[in-house]
């Protein structure tokens, strides 16, 4: 006898049916050309993520990163990113965000000549579903990117001359699971799944110049991510992820295929009136 399957187990099988795509996609697409150079760096990133709740629905999130390339011995990339997130449903959070990064110059081909600044203004949907003790988590971000453009100066360095708006489309797809609870049935230790996938918005063209909206190629990046985590408290989490990175440069000429550490801190505190 056969049966059919419940709106719970579609609604997971699509989810996965996600990650399998998203995953086939990006290794598809990370296939190198003739034209594309590999680079590989083993990077180590310091990620801070703190939820402050402002009122029962409104928020105000900070997250911070320090990365490092081939270990310690080459700065990558900093960022800090503030948001403020408004509980909308059950499900779904709204956010409206700003980054500053800075990228340096690591690796071997190295993607940049000297470090390249950015400023982000972003809108995030993130919507979160529980299936018993499982939890998925899809995220999407809309990022109005303004990136320094470097210019060879007289003396053969580089200088940051101007910015060029550039737009890029974010979807994250996380699976959260408990391994461990405490005897009050909350979570202790919890495993994570995940693939995060960048894509470059615009009219994409072979031969980009520095000033173009989108480079060479409609992937920027992509992430798979597996890891797990620690709640010590209501307040204070910990993970430690393994993050597998796949970089495409503007031109498509460098592709970077990163294993990475993430040690991650977390934290979340209520403000709000009771």
């Amino acid at each position: 006898m056969r049966y059919a399957p419940t709106k719970n187990q579609k609604f997971m099988q699509t989810h996965i049916n996600k990650f399998l795509i998203i995953s086939v996609l990006a290794l598809t697409i990370s296939s190198k050309t003739y034209t594309q150079t590999s680079s590989q760096n083993n990077d180590i990133w310091l990620h801070y993520f703190g939820k402050n709740m402002l009122t029962k629905k409104l928020s105000f999130t900070l997250e911070g990163v320090a990365r490092f390339a081939n270990g310690f011995s080459e700065k990558q990339q900093y960022f800090i990113r503030p948001s403020i997130d408004y509980q909308l449903t059950k499900h779904l959070v709204g956010s409206l965000g700003y980054s500053h990064y800075a990228t340096y110059v690591y690796g071997s081909p190295a993607i940049n000549k000297t470090t390249i600044p950015e400023n982000h203004i972003w809108l995030q949907a993130q919507f979160t579903h529980q299936f018993g003790d499982l939890k998925i988590t899809n995220r999407l971000r809309d990022e109005n990117r303004y990136v320094g453009i470097a210019v060879k100066e007289a003396d053969g360095s580089y200088a940051i001359d101007r910015y060029a708006y550039r737009n890029r489309f974010r979807y994250m797809l996380l699976l959260n699971y408990p391994l461990i609870k405490d005897e009050k049935k909350a979570t202790k230790l919890f495993g994570i799944l995940g693939d995060e996938a960048f894509f470059n918005l615009g009219s994409i063209k072979s031969t980009p110049n520095a000033d173009s909206d989108v480079g060479a190629t409609f992937m920027n990046q992509n992430r798979i991510i597996a890891g797990f985590g620690y709640n010590i408290n209501p307040h204070h989490q910990i993970q430690l992820s393994y993050i597998h990175q796949n970089v495409w440069n503007f031109t498509d000429t460098i592709e970077e295929s990163n294993p990475t550490v993430r040690l991650s801190y977390y934290t979340n505190f209520s403000f709000a009136k009771k």
